[in-house]
């Protein structure tokens, strides 16, 4: 069943790159008491998701903190060293949290799971954008395969007005 507006984001562990090495990220620590907005990508360096998503999400970030987002956060079902390479290339730096989601557990809670067999690539997450308050999932939206719209950075700000 995929989550919807009005739930609550299901407890998992996710994984970050910091300095010291890959640590853990409890997602009900990571989403609790705050306003994060969250952006899945099939995965990290694919085209659509290296040229547009990403990058969107890092040059708009503060414009998207200043209308009451406490942290942006990139989702993807790849180990936390890829994420972690992924953030340093396109220079998230402090902008923008690389999550790994290594084994897909998170994103398969969500229901938001694809198979991307037929590219080589397993299971990954759908293309999506989701705003959670303390917990709690305030907006969805998930792209239509292949399209890149809904879960932009652009449109996620013009729904935070």
């Amino acid at each position: 069943m995929t989550i919807k507006v009005g739930d609550t984001i299901p407890a998992a562990t996710l994984t970050k790159v910091t300095d010291a090495g890959p640590e853990p990220v409890s997602t009900t620590d990571f989403f609790g008491g705050r306003t994060v907005a969250l952006f899945s990508v099939p995965g990290a360096f694919t085209p659509t998701c290296s040229a547009k998503h990403l990058p969107g999400f890092v040059g708009n970030a503060e414009a998207i903190k200043a209308q009451g987002v406490d942290e942006i956060a990139c989702l993807s079902v790849n180990d936390a060293f890829v994420m972690g390479a992924w953030g340093k290339s396109a220079n998230a730096g402090e902008a923008v949290t690389m999550l790994a989601d290594g084994s897909a557990e998170f994103t398969t809670a969500l229901g938001l799971t694809m198979d991307a067999s037929k590219y080589g690539m397993g299971i990954r997450g759908q293309r999506f954008s989701m705003l959670v308050k303390d917990g709690t999932v305030l907006q969805l939206h998930v792209e239509e395969p292949g399209a890149f719209s809904v879960s932009s950075a652009e449109y996620l700000m013009s729904q935070l007005k």
